[in-house]
């Protein structure tokens, strides 16, 4: 693969990339051909080392400069991320497989929003002043020292901003393991960040698969771990940071409700959960996967979803007229054919695609079941690739129970024109980010994260800044000391 944004070596660790071909081969493949486009190597153990002791030599000087002076490298990384917008668009797309027309807006983009949103508040971070009488006590918000992301295959980018981000805002170093089924483009945000002023060794990245994980995980030198990625994964490493006693963000999977009422404006609707279910090829955490459609428009709805996505254009990703890609592997192919097996055997109706694409790579059509059931296996697992249920419901009561009826708890959305009914409905959906007449929008301005199985802490917006720091409180007596003796 030879365009300008290929990153040169496996790793980035202390401002320069690296190379070691004693780690294990990693091959990268483009799921729009099953073609390999490259090879990096696992980190062996003595990378692990390397990337977070020189994390930890260099966060101390870092914790010290003014926020403002790190903000202003986090906006200076963002204006070069969006002068690059569109060879790191190429190079998210051959990582991926999504759609240059998906990614040209999507990813250094919404990456670029983090660095520029966490850069312009890096020099608000204060503490407060709590009168107590003539004594006083004040609040300083610290940097927690040395954080550990580690990354999804979906949004490989984005993600590494924006746990990056906000991260480096706070005073902390990072060292950030990208999925290794897409392992490019979070070497180009550590590239683009020390080219923008970052000192060496703040922001590191090193390759590999769950071995690696686990020994950043429960490295003792580790204070934070940042996961995005599955519910079993996120159970895992959760309870090997509890271990070490370790800050965590859980950013995991959802099987999402999006709820339309008879009133809802079919065509924005329809729009809704197409972006729900089939944007990035279905490959999101937060995607509306069970689809209630009230009762009295559930035909209509059916039949205008059927026919938009009959206007779905499956071909070259590097091609920007189309807007449907592959999975993102072989594997995640596989997984996502045996659970449309699953749907059929099961009794849903199958109203569009339900097969492999019969073309190169790791295409499948945008599938569409009706009729499901709250008890079908395709309504209750997460699948991660284009399959939309379609359930239907008669009365508010009922839907908001079975919407409820789910270990996760990431996302949910409901279409409607009553507005005291949108919000009702919403108030008692239990889920961390959610919509109405909307879907899967995600501006770094605002709070991202799920409740029950789908994780811990959030991404994104202030509150992030309290997952990346902690708060010491000093009281200061400005009298004498009483004493029993």
């Amino acid at each position: 693969m030879t365009h300008p944004a290929q990153p040169t070596a496996s790793h980035f660790i202390n401002g320069e990339y690296v190379e070691d071909t004693n780690g294990t081969p990693i091959p990268v493949i483009y799921a729009a051909t099953g073609e390999q486009i490259a090879t990096v190597y696992a980190a062996t153990p003595e990378i692990v080392d390397r990337a977070l002791s020189t994390a930890k030599e260099a966060q101390k000087a870092w914790a010290k400069m003014t926020g403002t002076e790190r903000g202003r490298i986090l906006r200076r990384a963002a204006d070069i991320m969006r002068e690059r917008n569109h060879e790191l668009s190429v190079l998210e797309t051959y990582d991926t497989g999504k759609p240059l027309q998906e990614t040209l807006i999507a990813d250094a983009t919404s990456g670029a929003d983090a660095l520029e949103y966490f850069g312009g508040l890096a020099g608000s971070l204060t503490g407060e002043h709590i009168p107590m009488g003539e004594d006083w006590v004040y609040t300083v918000r610290e940097a927690l020292g040395l954080c550990v992301g580690i990354g999804a295959w979906n949004y490989p980018t984005q993600i590494a901003c924006w746990k990056g981000a906000p991260a480096l805002a706070c005073g902390n170093s990072m060292v950030f393991k990208p999925s290794e089924t897409t392992p490019l483009c979070a070497l180009k945000v550590a590239e683009i960040l020390h080219e923008a002023g970052a000192p060496a060794g703040i922001y590191n990245v090193i390759q590999g698969m769950g071995e690696v994980g686990g020994a950043l995980v429960t490295d003792p030198r580790v204070d934070k771990v940042s996961l995005t990625g599955s519910v079993p994964t996120g159970k895992k490493v959760y309870a090997a940071a509890a271990e070490g006693m370790k800050h965590v963000t859980m950013e995991l999977g959802g099987k999402s409700p999006l709820i339309i009422f008879d009133d809802a404006d079919i065509d924005n609707a329809v729009g809704g959960a197409i972006n729900g279910n089939f944007y990035s090829s279905g490959q999101v955490c937060s995607n509306g996967t069970r689809v209630f459609v009230q009762k009295g428009i559930k035909e209509k709805f059916l039949a205008r979803l059927a026919e938009r996505t009959g206007n779905a254009i499956l071909g070259d990703p590097q091609d920007e007229a189309t807007s449907f890609g592959p999975m993102v592997s072989e594997n995640q192919m596989n997984i996502v054919l045996g659970y449309i097996e699953k749907g059929k055997e099961e009794g849903a109706r199958l109203i569009c695609g339900g097969k492999r694409a019969d073309m190169d790579g790791y295409f499948i059509e945008p599938t569409v079941f009706a009729d499901v059931t709250d008890d079908m296996t395709i309504a209750r697992e997460e699948i991660f690739g284009p399959v939309m249920s379609v359930l239907d419901f008669d009365t508010e009561e009922e839907v908001i129970a079975r919407a409820n009826d789910t270990e996760f708890g990431l996302s949910a959305g409901v279409f409607t024109n009553d507005f005291s009914r949108a919000h009702r409905v919403i108030g008692q959906l239990e889920a961390g980010s959610c919509f109405i007449n909307s879907y899967n929008d995600a501006p770094v301005e605002a709070p991202f994260g799920g409740v029950k199985a789908s994780g811990v802490g959030r991404e994104n917006s202030k509150e992030a800044i309290k997952h990346f720091s902690q708060v010491k409180s000093v009281y200061v007596r400005m009298g004498d000391v009483e004493a029993a003796f």
